[in-house]
């Protein structure tokens, strides 16, 4: 990534470049990206491809303004920190469906080192607003909850799986060893294809605001503020323009399921 796909990454974000490769920097461009850059399935249910390749990811994200999944977001975001001169490594995650840990490569992460290890992650939706310390075992409080890493049960060393928990629920769990992007492609394909997949099921968008959050999942318009949460039903009328108002998100037609 080049100085002008840089200046305009950090535009799209609404974040200065980082005086220091330090921990605040990582602070400050994580919760800038949550604000900035929704959560979002939609090009599953608008027919759209869905390309792991730097170009495209930074056309649809910084260009066009839009959002993605993990593979995405974190994919992209991994560049732009790699060319601030961050050490970033892609790392594979199981995300657990109750009790159960899901396939690797079911979601992506990314590991910052620093003087020490932290996680970064904008592309799991509802999750933290800061990195995350990945040595730490005790509980981490977050404008996003409260967190727990710990070793994964049977895990061994400093190089075993990690299990990330958020506000008591077990979320995914971490693998240690590195990956590229490319590695992530076959279950991109899946996750976007499959009638298994959850994100094949229905259109979502959501996105981090000062106040709480804001979702659109089908037809429900999501707001929580302050604690507080209000939901509603859109016409479909209503769907596009909330898009572009809630999220700056232009679309020529309403995504739905099975396009």
């Amino acid at each position: 990534m080049d100085e002008p796909h840089i200046t305009r990454y950090l535009e799209r974000i609404g974040a200065a470049r980082p005086a220091e490769q330090d921990a605040q920097g990582l602070r400050t461009l994580q919760l800038a990206h949550l604000r900035a850059v929704p959560f979002e399935n939609l090009s599953i249910h608008l027919g759209e491809p869905v390309p792991l390749e730097s170009g495209a990811l930074f056309n649809k994200i910084v260009d066009r303004r839009r959002g993605g999944f993990c593979y995405e977001l974190n994919g992209l975001l991994a560049e732009l920190l790699t060319a601030l001169g961050y050490r970033v490594t892609l790392l594979a995650a199981r995300v657990f469906n109750g009790r159960t840990p899901g396939p690797l490569f079911d979601h992506l992460a990314l590991r910052v080192d620093l003087d020490e290890p932290w996680l970064v992650d904008v592309g799991f939706g509802d999750f933290a607003d800061e990195p995350l310390r990945l040595d730490e075992r005790a509980e981490q409080e977050d404008g996003g909850g409260t967190f727990r890493i710990a070793p994964a049960p049977g895990a061994a060393g400093e190089h075993g799986d990690l299990d990330v928990t958020h506000r008591g629920e077990q979320g995914y769990r971490l693998t240690a060893r590195p990956y590229e992007l490319v590695d992530f492609v076959p279950t991109c394909w899946w996750q976007t294809t499959s009638p298994e997949s959850h994100f094949t099921r229905s259109p979502v968008c959501t996105i981090r605001t000062a106040e709480g959050r804001t979702t659109i999942s089908g037809r429900r318009l999501i707001r929580t503020a302050h604690g507080e949460r209000t939901e509603r039903v859109l016409e479909e009328g209503e769907l596009l323009p909330a898009y572009l108002d809630r999220f700056g998100i232009t679309l020529d037609r309403v995504p739905s399921a099975g396009a």
